[in-house]
Protein backbone atom coordinates (compact mmCIF):
# COMPACT_ATOMS: atom_id res chain seq x y z
CA UNK A 1 0.00 0.00 0.00
CA UNK A 2 1.30 3.43 -0.85
CA UNK A 3 1.79 5.98 1.87
CA UNK A 4 -0.13 8.73 0.06
CA UNK A 5 -3.19 6.69 -0.84
CA UNK A 6 -6.48 7.30 0.92
CA UNK A 7 -9.44 4.93 1.18
CA UNK A 8 -12.68 6.32 -0.23
CA UNK A 9 -15.67 6.73 2.15
CA UNK A 10 -17.23 8.98 4.77
CA UNK A 11 -15.60 9.84 8.04
CA UNK A 12 -17.42 9.55 11.35
CA UNK A 13 -17.59 13.35 11.63
CA UNK A 14 -19.25 13.66 8.22
CA UNK A 15 -21.86 11.04 9.13
CA UNK A 16 -22.59 12.75 12.47
CA UNK A 17 -23.08 16.10 10.72
CA UNK A 18 -25.59 14.55 8.30
CA UNK A 19 -27.51 12.91 11.19
CA UNK A 20 -27.66 16.21 13.10
CA UNK A 21 -28.95 18.05 10.01
CA UNK A 22 -31.65 15.41 9.48
CA UNK A 23 -32.63 15.73 13.15
CA UNK A 24 -33.00 19.50 12.82
CA UNK A 25 -35.16 19.13 9.71
CA UNK A 26 -37.36 16.54 11.46
CA UNK A 27 -37.77 18.85 14.48
CA UNK A 28 -39.03 21.58 12.18
CA UNK A 29 -41.36 19.44 10.03
CA UNK A 30 -43.06 17.13 12.59
CA UNK A 31 -44.88 19.91 14.55
CA UNK A 32 -46.35 21.13 11.26
CA UNK A 33 -48.15 17.80 10.87
CA UNK A 34 -49.57 18.08 14.39
CA UNK A 35 -50.91 21.56 13.60
CA UNK A 36 -52.46 20.32 10.37
CA UNK A 37 -54.32 17.59 12.26
CA UNK A 38 -55.69 20.07 14.80
CA UNK A 39 -56.72 22.47 12.06
CA UNK A 40 -58.52 19.68 10.19
CA UNK A 41 -60.42 18.70 13.35
CA UNK A 42 -61.40 22.29 13.99
CA UNK A 43 -62.63 22.69 10.40
CA UNK A 44 -64.68 19.49 10.73
CA UNK A 45 -66.13 20.72 14.03
CA UNK A 46 -67.14 24.04 12.47
CA UNK A 47 -68.70 22.30 9.46
CA UNK A 48 -70.68 19.93 11.69
CA UNK A 49 -71.94 22.84 13.80
CA UNK A 50 -72.92 24.80 10.70
CA UNK A 51 -74.86 21.80 9.37
CA UNK A 52 -76.70 21.23 12.66
CA UNK A 53 -77.47 24.93 13.09
CA UNK A 54 -78.81 25.14 9.54
CA UNK A 55 -81.05 22.12 10.09
CA UNK A 56 -82.28 23.57 13.40
CA UNK A 57 -83.30 26.73 11.54
CA UNK A 58 -85.15 24.65 8.94
CA UNK A 59 -86.88 22.71 11.73
CA UNK A 60 -87.98 25.96 13.38
CA UNK A 61 -89.22 27.36 10.07
CA UNK A 62 -91.35 24.28 9.42
CA UNK A 63 -92.65 24.07 12.99
CA UNK A 64 -94.05 27.59 13.45
CA UNK A 65 -90.82 29.02 14.95
CA UNK A 66 -90.60 26.34 17.64
CA UNK A 67 -87.33 24.49 18.05
CA UNK A 68 -86.95 20.86 19.04
CA UNK A 69 -87.26 19.96 22.71
CA UNK A 70 -84.15 19.11 24.73
CA UNK A 71 -85.60 15.73 25.66
CA UNK A 72 -86.34 14.68 22.07
CA UNK A 73 -83.87 16.67 19.95
CA UNK A 74 -82.11 13.62 18.53
CA UNK A 75 -85.36 11.90 17.54
CA UNK A 76 -86.86 15.14 16.19
CA UNK A 77 -83.84 15.90 14.00
CA UNK A 78 -83.18 12.36 12.76
CA UNK A 79 -86.77 11.16 12.40
CA UNK A 80 -90.02 12.36 10.92
CA UNK A 81 -92.22 14.80 12.80
CA UNK A 82 -95.60 16.37 12.29
CA UNK A 83 -96.30 20.10 12.35
CA UNK A 84 -96.53 20.06 16.16
CA UNK A 85 -93.12 18.38 16.47
CA UNK A 86 -94.45 14.98 17.50
CA UNK A 87 -92.11 12.14 16.63
CA UNK A 88 -93.27 9.59 14.04
CA UNK A 89 -95.18 12.26 12.22
CA UNK A 90 -95.47 12.19 8.50
CA UNK A 91 -94.95 15.79 7.53
CA UNK A 92 -91.37 16.87 8.06
CA UNK A 93 -87.85 15.50 8.36
CA UNK A 94 -85.57 13.86 8.82
CA UNK A 95 -83.27 16.86 9.06
CA UNK A 96 -80.12 14.85 9.75
CA UNK A 97 -79.38 11.21 8.93
CA UNK A 98 -77.56 10.99 12.27
CA UNK A 99 -76.00 13.33 14.79
CA UNK A 100 -72.45 13.99 13.57
CA UNK A 101 -69.51 13.00 15.73
CA UNK A 102 -67.41 15.64 17.42
CA UNK A 103 -63.94 15.21 15.89
CA UNK A 104 -62.22 16.01 19.20
CA UNK A 105 -63.84 13.28 21.32
CA UNK A 106 -65.55 11.02 18.73
CA UNK A 107 -68.90 11.28 20.53
CA UNK A 108 -72.28 12.01 18.94
CA UNK A 109 -74.39 12.71 22.02
CA UNK A 110 -76.21 15.93 22.85
CA UNK A 111 -76.42 17.33 26.37
CA UNK A 112 -79.31 19.53 27.43
CA UNK A 113 -77.89 22.89 28.50
CA UNK A 114 -80.79 24.89 29.88
CA UNK A 115 -79.78 28.50 30.36
CA UNK A 116 -76.55 28.02 28.45
CA UNK A 117 -74.92 25.97 31.22
CA UNK A 118 -72.40 23.66 29.62
CA UNK A 119 -71.21 20.45 31.24
CA UNK A 120 -67.98 18.58 30.74
CA UNK A 121 -66.87 16.88 27.57
CA UNK A 122 -68.69 13.58 28.16
CA UNK A 123 -71.01 14.63 25.32
CA UNK A 124 -70.26 15.87 21.83
CA UNK A 125 -72.68 18.81 21.72
CA UNK A 126 -74.84 20.95 23.96
CA UNK A 127 -78.30 22.24 23.10
CA UNK A 128 -80.28 24.95 24.88
CA UNK A 129 -83.97 24.79 24.05
CA UNK A 130 -84.60 28.28 25.42
CA UNK A 131 -82.20 29.97 23.01
CA UNK A 132 -82.11 27.28 20.29
CA UNK A 133 -78.33 27.22 20.64
CA UNK A 134 -76.28 24.21 19.69
CA UNK A 135 -72.54 24.15 20.21
CA UNK A 136 -69.48 22.14 21.09
CA UNK A 137 -68.67 21.22 24.66
CA UNK A 138 -64.96 21.22 23.84
CA UNK A 139 -63.95 24.59 25.28
CA UNK A 140 -60.28 23.57 25.38
CA UNK A 141 -59.78 22.69 21.71
CA UNK A 142 -56.63 24.48 20.65
CA UNK A 143 -57.65 27.59 22.58
CA UNK A 144 -60.67 28.30 20.38
CA UNK A 145 -63.24 28.22 23.18
CA UNK A 146 -66.73 26.83 23.00
CA UNK A 147 -68.13 27.08 19.50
Amino acid sequence: MKRGSRLEGFTLIELLIVVVILGIIAAIVIPQFALATGDARLATLQTNLWTMRTQLQLYKFQHNDLGPTEADIVAQLTGETDAAGSILGTGFGPYLLSIPKNPFNSLDTIEAATGGTMGNDTHAWFYDENTDTIGSLRADTAGHGAL
